[in-house]
């Protein structure tokens, strides 16, 4: 078993004896990643937060049937996050009474040039928040926390194939979206 492996074995039969100073070191190890991860899919940090915070109950709660040796703790961990993320975006949705991506407001660049970088990361940011939820998710786990396809189509539960697949779709959409803001913005110079 690699010493990753044993170790997160060890810190889950802590928490699943429910050692409180377990979870603790769970949190300090793993909370900054998770909110990152549920922030970029999300875009709300409190929402963030309580997401983090929810992954970090359910390890509290599902560590006694957990079975440590056969599995990783931040993958778990990142699966839940993005699960839980993706449950939120669908509650957003229902409660918007809308199943397509709702419009945008006018994002026109601001006449201060020291802000262009700032402005290129809200398009990026809005673009990607207009992708469908699982799109969404492989662009966050692949392209803002630098995983490995195989990893990110493991915590997503999919298959490598389908997962690039996805990616390829999420990559194409973004692309396209990119495309048109460009031309919209050309259109009314």
């Amino acid at each position: 078993m690699p010493a990753t492996q044993a170790a997160d074995a060890v810190l889950v039969a802590r928490i699943a004896a429910r050692e409180e100073q377990a979870l603790a070191e769970a949190i300090a190890e793993h909370a900054a990643l998770l909110h990152r991860i549920a922030y970029r899919m999300l875009g709300d940090a409190h929402e963030a937060e309580d997401i983090a915070q929810e992954a970090m109950l359910r390890l509290w709660d599902k560590a006694p049937g957990l079975a440590p040796g056969r599995m990783r703790l931040g993958p778990w961990l990142k699966r839940v996050t993005v699960n839980l993320a993706i449950d939120r975006l669908r509650v957003r949705r229902r409660h918007s009474g809308e199943d397509d991506v709702p419009e945008r407001a006018d994002e026109a660049p601001l006449a201060d040039e020291a802000l262009a970088a700032d402005e290129e990361g809200a398009l990026a940011r809005a673009l990607i928040a207009g992708l469908p939820d699982r799109q969404r998710a492989a662009i966050v786990l692949t392209y803002y926390e630098d995983l490995a396809n195989a990893e990110a189509a493991g915590i997503m539960e999919m298959n490598i194939k389908a997962f690039e697949s996805l990616l390829h779709r999420a990559r194409a959409a973004l692309r396209k979206a990119f495309e048109a803001q460009v031309a919209g913005e050309g259109g009314a110079s």
